[in-house]
């Protein structure tokens, strides 16, 4: 009969088996039969304590949730990697190297550039000592207790092979989210009435910082080698040879690395690349090329960003065709009617798309769609998916064009839309209690009245296009537009309030203003619906007490916002985060701020007379007038606090953010730019102050070298202005 220690060392055997299948996608059992395995070694090891050791597979999550994540200095710093986007950047790439090398003949390794989080796994003697993120590029966070949920994660290295791991083994790699689970969790937060992530790469940084390992595990992230750092010996010359070496140790390696002699070859397998990306089933955005032998890249060297033996060549844009199956029409928070394209799913750019914005009905007109049609759908980086071309030729019989509403879908107003020449302008009255409000006229330029003719209400001139109202103020789409605005991340930011609650609170009438919000009670959302779904198989239950309590008191919370964030989330025209913050500063209180002229709003730094005479417009009218008052009856009525002139850290510059951060959101390093006193652009020109520039920088990065604008890291950014 096996003894104790002879069955659990089979079961770990068994599940560390079984857990190198799942790093590469090719899973042998389920998940149910895998717990099953795992539950057994943990009750043998419950059973005989003296024989759990540090890297049994039970050991991969433990039970208690971190307080923080410390600081740890990289042993090798983690740099970054320069960006290209042609074959001419490429062959230019290789001609540096030639030329650095000598005379020497370089040779190439590619890789997949992973669209994940960078880290670093210590090794020492075999095991797993330390996992880090990149962070800084010297000092990142250890996150061995999450990385120690990764399966694909070896917690002690093989040494059956030929060669056995160094004393002190540093490897650098990605962790990733595979493209179905980032769906799956995503599905999980929007079902919790939680906002959904915005991408995967995003959710894996998000996680990895995670103080809690138990929701590590349960995201499911997944992790691929792609280089080394501090390694003592280094036991073999070339990074070709390392890759081999990683996994005979256990390490997992994406399968597409290849190797190139010439700068002819590595041209070929980037295209090659191209057609293997969308079958992939996590996200890459370009390929990794890197100078094979280790003693040609001590030559090489380094600049102080990036070494000069390594470049990612990325893809501008990604497109695949699919079938278009229906048009819907989606009403804005304004009343305008968007069509909106139901895909046949197609996998593109990290994500199934299933939807695609088809803009309006003359760009509808211009590409001809039918029903039915094949659509090129492309996708470029974070770009919202949108309709390239159409393929005519696979037009089915019978196909019908997309037919325009005459009554809006939701509430069932008869919509007002014009179709006009060149010499012709639209206008609307900005009143939204006019019986005429946001009524389509046909006139002359010379004609265009100064005052809405029914109510004598401000007058907006509109582009030359085709554009699809709904004239009904009170019309439930637009109200949810408006909410779901109104709660935003960089407005209100009332966390929990997804679009399924929002959706339901209108329809049963407990909504109809954005104070209405503050009266909501835990009993109110508890009993709302919700979906899971698993496989084919979807499940309705009720929100709940648990996720109603929290939802309850984020919505409480929203009210201690600034005043800049309330003005950008009010739906006002052309008054966003900046803008509401020049408002703000300059007035300080919406008392102030609704008794100013247009002639007051329009000297105001930064406000022109467009801009004034919508807020003019807005809290001068009926319905301004209510939102305002029934908001500060809800106690929503923020003064701002101007900040002290030490605070004011950037107060003059301008300032550009791009490529990806660690530390911030978009909208929080631009928040946070315009609260230290700068103004966030989103274009580099010669009056940029400087440029704060994260992973995957492009263009603006490239600009900003060109008109020699400074540049900062985030971190050097944090350090100098992060209070």
């Amino acid at each position: 009969m096996a003894s104790a220690q002879q069955k659990i060392q089979k079961l770990r055997d068994e599940i560390n088996h079984h857990n190198d299948l799942y790093s590469q996608a090719r899973p042998k059992i389920s998940d149910r039969e895998f717990d099953a395995l795992l539950r057994e070694l943990i009750d043998l090891e419950t059973a005989n304590p003296d024989l759990i050791t540090p890297d049994s597979p039970s050991q991969r999550v433990g039970g208690d949730v971190q307080t923080e994540l410390k600081p740890v200095k990289h042993a090798v710093p983690m740099m970054s990697i320069d960006n290209t986007y042609s074959e001419e950047e490429v062959r230019a790439f290789d001609a540096r190297v030639r030329k650095g090398l000598d005379g020497q003949t370089p040779t190439y390794v590619l890789e997949p550039k992973i669209d994940g989080a960078s880290v670093s796994l210590r090794y020492e003697n075999g095991h797993l000592v330390l996992a880090a993120t990149r962070g800084r590029g010297n000092t990142g966070d250890d996150i061995t207790v999450n990385a120690r949920t990764i399966k694909s994660i070896p917690l002690s290295l093989k040494s059956t092979g030929k060669m056995k791991p160094p004393a002190i083994l540093e490897v650098r790699g990605e962790v990733y989210m595979d493209n179905e689970d980032f769906q799956r969790v995503n599905k999980e937060l929007t079902d919790a009435g939680e906002e959904p992530y915005a991408n995967a790469r995003n959710t894996t940084a998000g996680t990895l910082r995670r103080l809690d390992p138990k929701i590590v595990a349960k995201r499911h992230l997944r992790f691929l080698a792609h280089g080394l750092g501090q390694v003592e010996p280094l036991p073999v010359s070339s990074y070709w040879e390392w890759t081999k070496l990683l996994r005979e140790w256990g390490l997992p390696l994406p399968k597409e690395t290849t190797q190139a002699g010439t700068i002819e070859e590595v041209i070929e397998q980037i295209e090659a690349f191209a057609l293997v990306r969308p079958k992939l089933p996590y996200m890459t955005d370009g390929v990794v090329i890197k100078v094979d032998d280790f003693s040609q890249r001590d030559i090489l060297g380094a600049t102080s960003k990036a070494p000069k033996w390594v470049i990612a060549y990325k893809y501008e844009t990604e497109q695949q065709p699919t079938e278009l199956k229906e048009v819907r029409w989606q009403v804005g928070k304004g009343g305008s009617l968007t069509p909106v394209g139901d895909l046949e799913p197609v996998f593109i750019g990290g994500v199934t798309v299933t939807h695609v914005t088809l803009h309006n009905i003359d760009q509808i007109r211009k590409l001809d769609i039918h029903i039915g049609d094949t659509v090129v759908v492309e996708r470029a980086g974070e770009v919202i998916p949108y309709v390239r071309d159409v393929i005519t030729g696979k037009r089915p019989k019978g196909a019908k064009p997309v037919a325009v509403p005459t009554k809006c879908p939701e509430c069932e107003t008869k919509l007002e839309w014009e179709d006009y020449p060149e010499d012709v302008v639209a206008y609307r009255c900005l009143n939204p209690n006019c019986e005429d409000y946001y009524r389509r006229n046909r006139v002359k330029k010379a004609k265009v009245p100064a005052a809405c003719p029914v109510c004598q209400g401000k007058i907006e001139v509109l582009e030359h296009g085709i554009d699809l109202y709904c004239v009904n103020p009170s019309c439930p789409a637009q109200l949810k537009e408006r909410l779901r605005w109104y709660c935003g991340r960089s407005q209100m930011d009332i966390e929990g309030l997804g679009d399924r609650l929002i959706d339901q609170l209108v329809e049963t009438g407990k909504v109809h203003t954005f104070a209405d919000l503050y009266k909501l009670t835990e009993e109110d959302i508890a009993t709302l619906e919700s979906e899971t779904t698993s496989g084919e198989k979807t499940t309705k239950r009720t929100v709940g007490e648990k996720v109603a309590q929290k939802v309850v008191a984020r919505i409480a919370e929203s009210k201690k916002q600034p005043l800049d964030r309330l003005l950008g989330g009010m739906g006002i025209h052309h008054v966003g985060t900046r803008v509401g913050y020049v408002l703000a500063s300059h007035f300080g209180s919406l008392e102030a701020l609704a008794a100013a002229t247009t002639e007051e709003l329009s000297a105001v730094n930064e406000i022109g007379d467009v801009i004034a005479h919508s807020v003019h417009d807005f809290f001068a009218n009926k319905a301004g007038r209510s939102a305002v008052a029934a908001l500060q009856a809800a106690g929503v009525d923020p003064k701002f606090e101007k900040p002290a002139a030490s605070e004011q850290l950037l107060a003059g510059q301008t300032v550009v953010v791009t490529g990806t951060l660690e530390k911030f959101e978009r909208s929080e390093i631009e928040a946070l730019i315009t609260r230290l006193g700068g103004k966030a652009s989103g274009s580099v020109s010669k009056k940029t102050s400087f440029l704060v520039a994260g992973e995957n920088a492009g263009s603006k990065l490239d600009k900003a070298k060109e008109l020699k604008v400074p540049v900062l890291s985030e971190a050097e950014f944090i350090k100098k202005y992060v209070p």
